[in-house]
């Protein structure tokens, strides 16, 4: 089986993947509803703990059976999966910690982010979705910057770029860029993948270049430097910050239609109010439909931006040949699907189908000669 077979079937089995986990968290949440499991444990909870401490129990109760019922579907995708087509180098003692600290993380983020938000729901039952949304613009901006610092860290390790002309490079393309980085480091891809990747991480005072070991082995000079002119364009672009304010556009939207709808369907359910645990599931399922929806419009505007950032990422490197045959690496090396059907392409793709840039990137190699002032 050719490469581009392998990466279809692979591409496939990941959508239905993808699809199984959907179709199964739903069914799951229905299940606590229909059941009334979830009445039942609210009026428990309600009972014995003080709000929000008990939307904070019933969050770890629902998410804990969560974790339990879909850990197959995590443990095939994670880990069976990517052995299979051979893109993953962990071992199953490696992928389960990394399973546990990711577990953790979501708790430990998420649990206070419940409290906070029946705290809302109980304070201004009719207009919560206005501070909350505001708060969650908040968190999203400062998560974006402390990821890199905090949480990336606790999978990865980071080191500095050991090779000079290659670091320089990369901080003569930033500087072309207008973009300030705290310096380009290398992350230890290759104990959990044989993929490969690189790009920024951070936004402000935390931005860094993070370059993968996995694409040091197998790439020029020329092609990392197309790479990351690529992700230096769409900070060129302020596509992080217009990216989280549409991201929080759209949020802010889900947040005003749930407080108009969900209370209807509390009591169409029977379910006491918002602001009870057992409203829980039925959040969890219109926070599931709405992301679902959401997600078409947020994909588009990814795609035109990606396209835009590979123009200008052409225009700092002066390298249509290099973006291009660093794309197709990537392609070969991350078993990417080249040429997806287009419906796929329009509604989960976050970025253009990577054959189209391919060729776009070697239509243009072909018709124009390098520009001398920008390449190294």
């Amino acid at each position: 089986m050719d490469r581009e077979e392998q990466a279809r079937r692979y591409a496939r089995l990941r959508r239905r993947l993808w699809a199984a986990e959907m179709a199964l968290f739903a069914a799951y949440a229905m299940a606590w509803l229909g059941s009334g499991l979830a009445l039942g444990l609210g009026e428990a909870l309600a009972r014995r703990l003080p709000s929000p401490l008990d939307a904070m129990g019933m969050a770890f109760l629902f998410g804990g059976g969560w974790a339990l019922l879909s850990f197959p579907l995590d443990f095939y995708s994670g880990f069976l999966l990517p052995h299979r087509f051979g893109l993953s180098t962990q071992t199953r003692a490696a992928w389960f910690l990394d399973y546990l600290k990711a577990g953790g993380i979501s708790a430990a983020i998420g649990l206070p982010l419940i409290g906070g938000l029946y705290l809302a729901f109980r304070r201004w039952p009719h207009t919560w979705w206005l501070p909350v949304g505001a708060a969650w613009i908040g968190f999203t901006v400062v998560l974006a910057q402390l990821a890199p610092v905090l949480l990336a860290p606790l999978f990865y390790r980071f080191q500095p770029l050991q090779d000079p002309e290659l670091a320089g490079r990369l901080a003569r393309l930033a500087q072309r860029a207008g973009t300030r980085v705290r310096g380009a480091y290398v992350i230890d891809m290759s104990r959990r993948t044989r993929a490969a990747n690189a790009g920024l991480m951070g936004l402000g005072p935390t931005r860094r270049i993070v370059i993968g070991d996995t694409m040091l082995q197998r790439y020029t000079p020329e092609e990392i430097e197309a790479i990351l002119a690529h992700e230096l364009a769409h900070h060129l672009h302020r596509d992080i910050p217009l990216g989280l304010a549409l991201e929080s556009l759209i949020g802010l939207a889900g947040f005003f239609l749930g407080a108009q709808w969900l209370p209807l369907g509390l009591r169409i359910l029977g379910l006491p109010r918002l602001d009870h645990p057992s409203s829980l599931p039925v959040l969890a399922i219109g926070a599931l439909l709405f992301g679902l929806i959401g997600m078409i419009p947020m994909n588009a505007w990814s795609r035109w931006r990606e396209w835009e950032a590979d123009r200008e990422a052409i225009r700092l490197c002066g390298r249509p040949d290099a973006l291009a045959a660093a794309l197709r690496k990537l392609g070969e090396q991350n078993l990417a699907e080249l040429d997806p059907e287009p419906w796929v392409e329009w509604i989960l793709s976050t970025h253009p189908a990577l054959g189209k840039r391919i060729r776009a990137a070697e239509a243009l190699a072909a018709s124009s000669p390098l520009n001398p002032d920008v390449v190294n």
